[in-house]
């Protein structure tokens, strides 16, 4: 059951505007914000018998502001149920671009996404964008939405090897960042001491050095401070090690150091029962350093890394 939530498969596909017709779900164009339409663009308006320059026209487009998207619900002339027309200034932070790319991630839900870049030299932010906002955690969820699966994204784009090469360390991070939401959405019955450990430990198989330090090594080593907050508790506490050597030998790595408490009841009575279930996010700053060690892995990063967990309950 402990399979990672997986990230919407995201291709990039040679600009083919004449597959905008026969789209289905949502199809997304850019148009910057002084108008200008690129070939996509203007392919999507002769399709919509002038709606996107009409919008574009109107008095409202220029308070729509870069990163927000304008959508056309079933559009005349188009398969798709909705034509998003993303608006961006030519001048894009990476995190303005990101914050763009969530905002179609979010409209998407499980719905197919045609995403017309062109040439945009920010594709790369966009689709991170779309990828981290379309994240879900159905670990848990019985009925319907069982067999849904969540279709992919399909982004249109002039060089696709270029952007292909660009956008692998970024799917590294969206990696990263999925496991680090899934290890502190699980519930504390689920995420023990041992499970998290494990899951952990299962990271050798990336390329990841695994050390897993159970109560008796830790007393060795003296760390009675993190062995008597877990006391209190039948589940065993841990110390996990995991290094990344992807840097040059005998370079000094960067620690990361994480705190690992899978649940806290705290002073029992001091801390009141509501907000009580929060407590399963104890464990968030082992959950950020785990998702980190799981991106530079992935990412075949240049660096010399040890991430450090402290788990208890």
């Amino acid at each position: 059951e402990n399979d990672m939530t997986a990230i919407a498969p995201i291709r990039f596909l040679a600009t083919d505007i004449d597959s905008m017709e026969a789209a289905t779900g949502r199809v997304a164009i850019l148009v910057g914000t002084d108008g200008k339409l690129d070939p996509a663009g203007r392919r999507a308006n002769r399709l919509t018998k002038g709606a996107v320059q009409r919008l574009i026209d109107s008095d409202g487009f220029a308070k729509v502001g870069s990163g927000k998207v304008v959508t056309l619900a079933w559009p005349t002339g188009m398969a798709a149920e909705a034509l998003d027309i993303l608006v961006l200034d030519k001048r894009l932070t990476p995190v303005e671009a990101r914050k763009a790319g969530a905002v179609l991630g979010k409209l998407k839900g499980g719905k197919a996404l045609q995403l017309m870049a062109g040439n945009n030299p920010k594709i790369t932010e966009i689709a991170l964008g779309v990828a981290l906002r379309c994240y879900d955690f159905t670990a848990h969820k019985t009925g319907k939405d069982d067999a849904a699966q969540v279709e992919g994204v399909s982004i249109h784009v002039s060089k696709v090897e270029e952007v292909e090469a660009e956008f692998a360390p970024m799917q590294a991070i969206a990696e990263g960042a999925f496991f680090t939401r899934d290890l502190v959405n699980e519930p504390a019955n689920v995420l023990t001491t041992t499970e998290f450990a494990e899951r952990l430990d299962a990271m050798r198989e990336i390329g990841l050095e695994v050390e897993v330090l159970d109560e008796e090594a830790l007393d060795k080593l003296e760390m009675r401070t993190l062995l008597s907050v877990g006391h209190g508790s039948d589940s065993p506490s841990k110390v996990v090690v995991m290094q990344w050597k992807g840097g040059a030998e005998g370079d000094a790595p960067l620690a990361l150091v994480g705190k690992g408490v899978v649940f806290d009841t705290g002073g029992i009575s001091l801390k009141p029962a509501a907000g009580m279930e929060d407590m399963t996010m104890d464990m968030g700053g082992a959950g950020v350093v785990a998702g980190t060690m799981r991106a530079l892995a992935l990412r075949k990063a240049k660096a010399n890394v040890v991430g450090l967990v402290g788990i208890v309950e």
